[in-house]
């Protein structure tokens, strides 16, 4: 069974930065793209950055571009979200996922994805 576990959520001031982790177990990752979600109050889900089932592209929607960078750890088991000047637009639950399509080409888009993590909450503060 897929798991997929997010972490380094928290709460900081506007301008600030946090590191985004998600640990991925049940099976091998190394062949399959990840991407990271959000969602605020109300709002809905958002497709935020994605990265190549190889690593070797990445997407991120245009609010984020520049701020953030989604990364894969050496052993493909774990993705990171590296994020800087934080805003309070960026508050929200955020969502490790994958895919079940194994070397996927459509990585880039939001409907590739299927499994979910619990989420971590960040808040940014003005």
């Amino acid at each position: 069974q897929v798991q997929l576990v997010e972490s380094g959520g928290g709460l900081v001031q506007a301008g600030g930065s946090l590191s985004l982790s998600c640990a991925a177990s049940g099976r091998a990752f190394n062949d399959y793209p990840m991407a990271w979600f959000r969602q605020a109050p109300g709002k809905e889900r958002e497709f935020v950055a994605a990265i190549a089932w190889n690593g070797a592209g990445t997407y991120y929607v245009d609010s984020v571009k520049g701020r953030f960078t989604i990364s894969r750890g050496n052993a493909q088991d774990a993705m990171y979200l590296q994020m800087n000047s934080l805003k309070p637009e960026d508050t929200a639950v955020y969502y490790c996922s994958t895919s079940t399509r194994r070397r996927s080409s459509n990585w880039f888009r939001p409907d590739e994805y299927a499994y979910w993590g619990q989420g971590t909450q960040v808040t940014v503060s003005s």
